[in-house]
This record gives structure tokens, C-alpha cells and sequence, in this order.
């Protein structure tokens, strides 16, 4: 025999995990069985002892009430529900699994959503779109890297031109022949000469080079002032 009383939901257990079910499903019938005071449609349970039961049909609707009682405890301390003895378990499981199947069969097809069509391919591009980008993001980084290599290399470069492009570097550095060269290609008159007494010059100094310009126009024979100052406006524009 079928009897239909209210149960406490604590001495309610349910076979089916409390995970199957999303939570804000549960949250929201249980937040209607607060105000309403009850569930339209009672659990079918069966006696597992004394004062203890199992839900046969209605995990969902357990579930709600127990998250009702967990917001409401006086509100959500009882439930309607459809007790069954062990003898009569088989005999109620056919009937719920009977009236399921009806009502799955007379439940009108719904016509899928646009939206729900969609989200399969937006899903697709939203990862076609996140690979481009971690592609992107890689090519960046991979050229900022050699970007800032270059940069690195010039930096590298700058104090060797500076010191090469300094007119009292070159004389202390260039052999004879380069001293030459130079000094033709900037029209000084006399260039080999001029270049063989400055390299002269320079290899009797105690550390090999010159302090200063004085000390070039000092040391070298025959080198006036203006020569100098041409010297040094043409090698510091070259």
C-alpha cells in the first residue's frame, strides 16, 4: 500500500549523486519550495529502516529540499512523499518508468534555437581566433627579440665609430699608409709626407700616441694650426 505523509528530508537519502543535477536548477526550485511551502509533485520513497528512507523517484525534487532546508531549516524541514514498502518497490519503479515514457512521448518538440545552432561553430572560431592570436603573440615576441638584438649590436657598435670618427683617435691609431690615404682623401697637401712625419711622431712618444691636438702640431715637423683644424673638420664629418 501507497502511503503519502510528510517526511523529514534528514532521514531522506538519495542512491544518485547530488552532482548530476546543476546547482542553479536546485537553487531555484528550492528558493519555490520555500515560498510555496511544499513540492507539487511528492518523492516516491521507499522504508530502508526505522524513521529511514531512499528516494525511488524525484532525486531532483530531494535535492531542491534539502538545498531549501539548507537555506530555511523551519521552512524546508518537511516534504510531501509517496511511501512505499519493499514489497510494492518493483511494481512502483515500473509505474514511474511507465509514466515517464508517456510523458516523454506526448512532450512537444521544441524547435532548437538559432542561438543553440550557433554555438557549436562559435565555439570553433573562438579557438580558430585564440591559436591566431597565441600565433601572433609568438611572431611578436620572437621579433621584438631580434629587434632588440640589433639594438644591442648597435649599441655595441656606437663607442668603436665614436672612438673611430674622434680626429686625435685616428692619429694615435692609423698606420702610415691608412694616415695617408686619409689625409689625401681630405686634400691636405703633402698627405704622404704629412703622414709619415705624424706616424714618426706618434712611435717616439713613451705610450705611442698623442695627449693632445698641441701636442700633434708640437711633435710633428712642418704641421701648422690651420692644417690641423682642416684635419680635424674633415675626419669628424667622415
Amino acid at each position: 500500500m501507497i502511503n503519502f505523509s510528510l517526511v523529514d528530508v534528514k532521514s531522506i537519502a538519495s542512491n544518485e549523486p547530488r552532482s548530476n543535477f546543476a546547482e542553479a536548477d536546485l537553487e531555484n526550485l528550492a528558493d519555490i519550495i520555500i515560498e510555496t511551502g511544499g513540492i507539487v509533485r511528492p518523492l516516491v520513497v521507499k522504508v530502508t529502516g526505522v524513521e529511514n528512507y531512499t528516494v525511488v523517484d524525484g532525486h531532483f525534487e530531494y535535492y531542491a529540499a534539502v538545498r531549501a532546508r539548507e537555506k530555511n531549516p523551519r521552512q524546508g524541514e518537511m516534504i510531501n512523499a509517496c511511501v512505499i514498502t519493499p514489497k510494492l518497490e518493483d511494481l512502483v519503479v515500473k509505474q514511474v518508468v511507465s509514466l515517464k515514457e508517456i510523458d516523454s512521448s506526448t512532450r512537444p518538440v521544441i524547435p532548437q534555437p538559432e542561438t543553440t545552432k550557433l554555438e557549436p561553430r562559435l565555439a570553433n572560431l573562438e579557438l580558430r581566433l585564440e591559436k591566431q592570436f597565441n600565433e601572433f603573440k609568438s611572431e611578436f615576441l620572437q621579433e621584438r627579440q631580434r629587434i632588440d638584438s640589433q639594438f644591442k649590436q648597435l649599441e655595441n657598435l656606437i663607442p668603436q665609430k665614436s672612438k673611430q670618427s674622434n680626429p686625435l683617435s685616428l692619429l694615435n691609431t692609423l698606420d702610415k699608409n691608412e694616415l695617408s690615404i686619409k689625409l689625401q682623401r681630405s686634400r691636405i697637401p703633402g698627405a704622404e709626407k704629412l703622414a709619415k712625419g705624424i706616424f714618426d711622431a706618434r712611435s717616439k712618444k713613451s705610450k705611442q700616441q698623442f695627449e693632445d691636438y698641441r701636442d700633434v702640431v708640437k711633435s710633428v715637423k712642418n704641421l701648422g694650426d690651420k692644417t690641423i683644424l682642416t684635419i680635424i673638420d674633415e675626419w669628424s664629418r667622415s
